[in-house]
């Protein structure tokens, strides 16, 4: 079935392949769906029709053909249009063909011979996707990149917080400790209250002390003399020393030794250090930062961290919230990460899909603000055209939203064969999914495509207040439930998630416990 809607102009996709039986029989399977089939006998015919418009929706494009080869085409067609989505066709699935392949921009590629069910399944990822690239070209940034100089995003009540006491430390040489689950930008903090106070001009240095063995931290610390220790063939100079009348961040101070401990005190106390291996008493004019993701009330107790350490360093407290409980925040972040890699020419994409997007706002990122960034660049380098879609969000990702519970379920249709095809092999096209009507046949099996099954919920349900992924996700586990008697174990088998997902997503979405184990 089209992706289009019934009243709308069907999907054209364009043949490109020298062999005439082949561009015959994909066209006929192409077609099967009510896709408008173009076709080219040539890499040079194909590339003239994509430049003269109008651009087909997807391109089927043969890798070896006589004259212009597959990739050498492929490389003209995304220079017409960076946008156009072309799926190679190959019948050597060799490395080095997958490799260049996507490389030069193809949104995917598939083997010969054909399986029907594959090209069609293929066909209409494809054509999602170029649709969701559509929905995505209104997309307008939520941010202005100049507002957020110091890499700190956020809106939210938490991080207004956060911003407050930040403009109220800067004042002052106060000790502060940052807190937080790794991954939430303690450093980030660190480094605004620096840039906005006083010692601006003077050094900022960030010590790890988690990174760094206990035998050398004093070292790398205070510095050492020449011959203090095995090694030591020369003098240095330790952080403190090089931090004079700037600003020095101990971050994971939590896994600093006691002796160590002792030592930072001092400093603290009386604003002096000692090279290691050295007599002379050196003063210090350091403002100290620190950060950890461990409870150190918890450490004093177990008597694991010095008492008297804990309470200089903890005269101002900034407790960074986990992503987790900012959500509010997580399209500007992304916004955000998205500008600085363009800025940085480490990627082109500009825009992220609505759908996607959905995704991100959902998972509960364990990782924090990090795993964010880390997520949108490897997104950003897996995606085709210019939008971040949600089939290039990592798997996992996607599953801890929820989100394969509809591609998992909704099977396939009939697919005809390579054979001529007949007129009543075709699906009318206002037909509803049968396994979504109320009432009807709820059979898992006997399904359309999700295609079909998104734009009639759409069709039919975008006045519900309740979001349109949920309720497709609700019906989706509420109608395989029923077909399964209720059977969690096998519920969970046919949906292709754990059953530990299925029971969170049941309690969540209130459908109720009365189901068998």
């Amino acid at each position: 079935m089209n992706r289009a809607m019934p009243d709308s102009k069907p999907a054209t996709i364009l043949v490109i392949d020298d062999d005439t039986e082949v561009r015959y029989s994909l066209g006929r399977v192409l077609s099967s769906r009510k896709y408008q089939v173009l076709e080219a006998a040539s890499g040079e015919q194909g590339v003239a029709l994509v430049k003269k418009g109008p651009a087909p929706d997807l391109i089927f494009l043969d890798v070896r053909m006589g004259g212009m080869s597959g990739l050498e085409a492929l490389q003209h067609i995304r220079s017409a249009n960076p946008k156009q989505l072309v799926v190679l066709m190959t019948a050597f699935g060799t490395a080095q063909t997958a490799i260049e392949a996507m490389k030069f921009g193809a949104f995917d590629y598939i083997m010969k011979p054909f399986d029907p069910t594959k090209v069609l399944a293929l066909a209409e990822n494809a054509l999602k996707a170029h649709a969701d690239m559509r929905s995505a070209g209104a997309y307008k940034s939520t941010i202005n990149a100049d507002d957020y100089r110091e890499g700190i995003v956020g809106v939210s009540p938490v991080m207004q917080d956060v911003f407050k006491i930040i403009g109220q430390v800067t004042a002052s040489d106060v000790t502060v400790m940052i807190t937080g689950e790794s991954g939430t930008g303690k450093e980030l903090v660190a480094r605004s209250i620096w840039k906005h106070s006083h010692r601006a001009k003077g050094n900022f240095i960030a010590v790890n002390c988690a990174a760094i063995p206990d035998n050398l931290i004093e070292s790398e610390l205070f510095g050492h003399e020449k011959g203090s220790y095995t090694g030591a063939i020369n003098q240095r100079i330790g952080k403190f020393e090089l931090c004079d009348r700037g600003t020095i961040f101990l971050d994971e101070i939590g896994d600093m030794a006691l002796a160590t401990q002792t030592k930072i005190l001092r400093v603290l106390q009386q604003g002096e250090i000692q090279r290691v291996g050295g007599t002379d008493t050196i003063k210090v004019d350091v403002r100290i930062l620190a950060a950890t993701n461990k409870d150190l009330e918890a450490m004093v107790k177990a008597k694991t961290f010095r008492e008297d350490l804990y309470y200089r360093l903890n005269v101002v407290r900034i407790k960074m919230p986990p992503l987790r409980e900012r959500r509010d925040d997580i399209s500007q972040i992304v916004d955000f990460c998205l500008h600085n890699l363009v800025k940085q020419k480490k990627a082109r994409i500009a825009k992220v899909s609505p759908e996607a997007l959905a995704v991100l706002v959902r998972y509960d990122w364990p990782g924090n603000v990090r795993e964010l960034e880390n997520l949108v660049y490897r997104s950003a380098v897996i995606a085709q055209g210019d939008t971040i879609l949600l089939k290039d969000l990592p798997p996992e990702v996607r599953e801890a939203a929820g989100i394969n519970l509809a591609a998992s379920l909704v099977s396939a249709p009939p697919i005809p064969s390579l054979a001529p095809l007949h007129a009543s092999t075709a699906t009318p096209e206002d037909a509803p999914p049968r396994s979504l009507v109320p009432g009807g046949n709820i059979a898992v099996a006997d399904t359309f495509t999700l295609a079909s099954a998104l734009d009639y919920i759409h069709k039919e349900l975008s006045r519900d207040t309740e979001p349109l992924l949920e309720r497709l996700e609700r019906e989706m586990i509420t109608r395989t439930l029923v077909a399964l008697d209720g059977n969690l174990a096998r519920t969970a088998e046919r949906l292709g998630i754990t059953r530990a997902t299925l029971r969170k997503r049941v309690e969540q979405l209130g459908l109720g416990s009365n189901h068998q184990p």
